[in-house]
């Protein structure tokens, strides 16, 4: 009988494979497919059990980042090329400085003098001012006489709207914009000669020449009850050509201080 006691003693001393039941707890003293008491697969029982325990979600790491605003506004007006040509640094500098002269010219030059209609810039406008008379045609004659105006104002623009967001060229366009600000001082004196009808224009007439209609700001300011106000019309037009012009030296010379930085000698 001690003898046996002995032997069961040393069997539970022997390191044996166990095994819980998960359901009803049992120990079986060895690994198995099934419990003894409850009768359970286990195979079966596990994924069951462990399907309860909600899986931890893995961080989004593909998540859209949204940029700041700020960051956008100053990618579209303020980049610089990381590595800027030399030769382009040189082309953009002369143009730089060939705006600054004949701007300045502008600026300083009385605009009832009507000057700007004898400089090469107002060659250029002249196509797109005679083109929106055109494009603007099927909106009346009201609409065709500032169409105009309109067109060399709107074309500027459009090359302003491509150098920022396709083109991603910021000097060009700061280039963009002292051209939109050319065009306000280009305007100014046919407007303050909307009552005077003393003008050279396009033929050689003048407006007191011409049949009604033919000067585009006597129509346009007489139908819309503003006659009397072409001499503060223009000072506005001619103010605004001003500011618009200074904006875009600082913001084309800030732009050619920061290429300068980034010029690469090397290329």
């Amino acid at each position: 009988m001690d003898g046996q006691k002995t032997h069961l003693s040393a069997l539970r001393r022997v390191d044996v494979p166990r095994m819980i039941c998960p359901k009803c707890k049992y120990e079986l003293p060895f690994e198995g497919k099934e419990c003894p008491r409850c009768g359970i697969i286990f195979s079966k029982y596990r994924p069951r059990e462990t399907s309860s325990t909600p899986e931890a979600k893995p961080p989004d790491t593909d998540a859209e980042v949204v940029p700041n605003r700020g960051d956008v506004i100053r990618d579209l007006l303020l980049r610089a090329e990381p590595d800027t040509n030399p030769i382009y640094f040189a082309g953009r500098l002369l143009l730089f400085i060939l705006l600054l002269i004949c701007g300045w010219k502008f600026i300083l030059t009385p605009f009832e003098s009507g000057t700007i209609f004898g400089s090469f810039w107002h060659l250029i406008n002249l196509p797109f001012h005679e083109a929106g008379h055109i494009v603007f045609r099927p909106f009346g004659q009201f609409m065709t006489s500032l169409g105009g105006s309109l067109g060399q104002l709107l074309m500027p623009l459009v090359c302003l709207g491509s150098f920022i967001f396709f083109t991603r060229d910021v000097f060009a366009g700061s280039f963009a914009l002292w051209w939109f600000g050319e065009n306000f001082l280009d305007l100014a004196p046919y407007i303050n000669d909307a009552r005077a009808l003393r003008l050279p224009l396009l033929g050689g007439n003048t407006g007191q020449t011409s049949p009604y209609g033919f000067h585009d700001w006597e129509f346009i300011l007489k139908e819309a009850g503003l006659l009397r106000y072409d001499h503060v019309l223009a000072q506005i037009s001619h103010k605004m050509g001003i500011v618009i012009m200074l904006l875009a030296y600082f913001w084309g010379g800030y732009m050619l201080f920061k290429q300068f930085k980034n010029m690469d000698l090397n290329g």
